[in-house]
């Protein structure tokens, strides 16, 4: 049996991110993956991988402390200077700028964050146990153990779920949840377009759903965006079954082709969307971080970032107490990272919802008051700063070496 202070069940962003902070920070480290978590490189001229990420400026000073963002800036990273989001039926309208030398945000392929990851994880402190299928779990009450498929047991005083929102380790803690479908499919690919998106993310308030047109890096002369599109099941199966020809055409007049004409589409990749939030972060030995603890609808691309700040909370929580001589592991510890995130987590939630059904809603009177709300706001530059410094992840309760 090997004997740790910490066991990470889950290897992706969220999860290697908190076993690199609690390595650094001088705990005794096992990250646990199904997959490899050996690293690899996205040069340039790869082909574009479909899941992005949009990292506000929180989650890119938390990488830049772990020292992986030069890493993620050596392969391939997108700056967004500007935002536009209008109402598809309407005239509203609403644009965003930086305002400083940063800019909104960057977006990032999540194969290129989990690699730079991945690359700081080879030269750490943290023991690494990739390939795993088979996982089995014996819980205590005060952490537990973990059997890898060899056979080999780790035993740690905390297990953290890591493992998405089909979380077994959250299951198996007796972690109740709240859920809501939000009876929509999201479609994401990547495209190239006629025009240069001038690092300027988009977002269009269709009845069907959002549209998002996020920017990644031009290359030889090309231009491409990723693209998120929120669609009832019924039409998300009839775009599902497009042609690339036809599919481009259609997605081209949703977006009233300001990004002049699709050229053409990578693989196209479809998931359900869900709202999920767990009733409490821990429970006897299991805390819970990223997905396996929250899900939230994309329109906004937040979801990466709350998961990313779970885990600088909980790595700060934990490193202070260990410093200190308390019990990383104990329940007033976890109670305090539990008090530090849910509630942001839950605001963040339910102002998510509030947008989606604000701008689904079809009524006349709705969309009237969503347009003038969209022209105002454009007007007051106070306001837009507000939405601004929120999006930024800065403000609230966050770790010192991320303020």
């Amino acid at each position: 049996m090997q004997t740790f202070d910490v066991i990470v069940i889950g290897g992706g962003m969220v999860g290697a991110a908190l076993a690199l902070a609690l390595g650094g920070g001088g705990l005794r480290v096992a990250l646990v993956e199904q997959q490899t978590l050996k690293a690899s490189a996205l040069s340039l001229d790869d082909p574009w991988q479909p899941r992005v990420s949009a990292l506000n400026e929180a989650s890119v000073r938390w990488f830049d402390y772990l020292g992986v963002w030069q890493g993620m800036v050596a392969q391939r990273v997108c700056p967004c200077t500007h935002m536009t989001v209008w109402d598809g039926k309407g005239t509203g309208q609403v644009e965003f700028d930086a305002q400083s030398s940063s800019p909104l945000g960057y977006i990032v392929e999540n194969d290129v964050i989990r690699n730079a990851l991945l690359h700081q994880l080879a030269d750490s402190t943290v023991q690494c146990f990739d390939d795993q299928t088979q996982l089995e779990y014996r819980l205590s009450g005060q952490g537990g153990e973990v059997v890898l498929g060899s056979g080999d047991t780790l035993q740690a005083p905390l297990l953290v779920a890591a493992d998405g929102a089909q979380s077994k380790l959250r299951q198996l803690s007796g972690i109740a949840v709240s859920q809501k479908d939000y009876h929509h499919h999201a479609l994401v690919t990547t495209v190239e377009t006629e025009f240069g998106h001038q690092d300027t993310a988009r977002q269009v308030f269709l009845d069907s759903g959002p549209l998002a047109f996020l920017p990644l890096s031009s290359r030889h002369g090309h231009h491409y965006c990723s693209i998120v599109w929120s669609l009832l099941p019924d039409e998300a199966d009839r775009i599902a079954a497009l042609d690339d020809e036809a599919f481009c055409a259609e997605l081209g007049c949703a977006f009233e082709h300001r990004a002049g004409k699709i050229l053409g589409a990578d693989r196209r990749l479809r998931f359900p969307l869900r709202r999920c939030h767990a009733r409490q972060y821990h429970r006897q030995g299991v805390v819970l971080v990223g997905d396996a603890a929250h899900t939230i609808h994309p329109l906004a691309g937040q979801g990466v970032n709350l998961g990313l700040m779970d885990a600088a909370v909980l790595a700060q929580e934990m490193i202070r107490a260990m410093q200190r001589g308390d019990d990383w592991w104990a329940a007033h510890i976890l109670d305090r990272y539990q008090r530090r995130r849910r509630g942001e987590n839950a605001a963040m939630m339910a102002a998510m919802s509030g947008f989606q059904h604000l701008f689904g809603a079809a009524d006349p009177g709705v969309r009237w008051l969503r347009n003038t709300g969209l022209k105002l706001t454009n007007k007051m530059p106070l306001v837009k700063a507000l939405f601004m410094e929120q999006a930024s992840g800065l403000s609230g309760d966050i770790p010192e070496f991320i303020r």
